[in-house]
């Protein structure tokens, strides 16, 4: 099992500053326990993962995970998440606006 993932430090403009968030932005195929192991080995205040489970193109599931719980909702978190689509080319920037649906 391989995934790739990307920590975010979530409003500051310095790196090692703001909120660290993990991003995992191709979680398919990660189970609810999978993801509670992850989350708390990486031990950051919360951690998010993005499924691709929508055929819309701006469409995507995401989970967030605390080390200790699944979270109901998180506002950093879905920035990092954002951020992340968008820097790794999972999430197409083509106008100056680009909406998602988590």
């Amino acid at each position: 099992m391989k995934y790739t993932y990307y920590i975010t430090d979530v409003f500051t403009q310095q790196p090692f500053n703001g909120a660290q968030i993990a991003v995992f932005p191709q979680a398919d195929g990660l189970s609810a326990e999978k993801m509670a192991l992850i989350a708390r080995e990486l031990n950051l205040s919360e951690t998010v993962f993005i499924f691709h489970t929508s055929k819309a193109a701006n469409t995507r599931r995401m989970r967030i995970f605390s080390p200790l719980a699944e979270v109901d909702f998180g506002g950093h978190p879905i920035i990092a998440a954002g951020y992340v689509l968008g820097l790794s080319g999972d999430l197409a920037l083509s106008a100056s606006i680009t909406p998602i649906i988590f």
